[in-house]
């Protein structure tokens, strides 16, 4: 597993938990806004925490941690996840997983073997802009449409949230967002944030606090649970 980095204590991350996050490289979309982008361009360059040592650091911290965190990059391009994933489980840790989405095939193992406590999956726009969103002209929805279906049958804990720019998400976007997974359990809307990692620095803006809240106000008919996060 290639651990690119490793947050020892977070109170935010795992609802509910107390909890350590791991960032794993390597990821299947390219967002212009991401916040990671040196993780999703070039984890070969990025330290390499390795395994032993990090499993070490948890065995250390029974008792006092509950949960961990998995995020990315991309977690399900890491082709060892599932071994990882048990190992930690083994250790009586509860897992939450971060994603995109676009691997459901290995969603669905990973939740029917139960080996997630918690699922945050992003959902990037509107399916009519999610191409533009995420970096890949002609992208198609399908994987993520079926990944979505997935999380919101599972019965298990989970959350969907949007990463609002003012040059991509606008009252349609957002309304079909709404509509898309109406229902669900929980959704946030969160503002961009600029910073040195991002993969297109110069080119987005965070939406006005009043903007996201019209948009939340908008989102009300079709998600009774709708949380603005991060947003001063």
């Amino acid at each position: 597993m290639q651990i690119h980095g490793l947050q020892k204590l977070t109170l935010l991350d795992f609802p509910e938990h107390l909890a350590c996050t791991v960032f794993t490289g390597g990821c299947n979309f390219r967002c212009p806004f991401c916040q990671n982008g040196g993780l999703v361009l070039h984890p070969e360059e990025a330290p390499v925490i390795p395994e032993e040592e990090f499993f070490e650091f948890l065995e250390g911290r029974k008792g006092r941690l509950e949960g961990v965190a998995i995020t990315g990059g991309e977690p399900t391009v890491q082709a060892d996840l599932k071994p990882f994933i048990q190992r930690i489980k083994s250790m009586g840790y509860a897992v939450k997983l971060d994603s995109n989405g676009q691997n459901p095939a290995v969603l669905s193992e990973l939740i029917s073997e139960g080996l997630v406590d918690y699922i945050a999956m992003d959902i990037k726009n509107s399916k009519a802009r999610y191409g533009e969103t995420v970096g890949i002209p002609g992208f198609s929805t399908a994987n993520v449409e079926k990944s979505v279906a997935l999380i919101m049958g599972s019965g298990l804990p989970y959350e969907f949230r949007t990463t609002l720019c003012a040059e991509l998400h606008d009252e349609t976007s957002v309304r079909e967002i709404g509509e898309w997974i109406r229902g669900c359990r929980a959704y946030f809307l969160q503002a961009y944030r600029d910073s040195e990692e991002i993969l297109l620095p110069g080119v987005y803006h965070a939406p006005e606090k009043e903007t996201i809240e019209h948009f939340r106000e908008m989102l009300l008919p079709y998600i009774e649970n709708v949380t603005i996060r991060g947003v001063d």
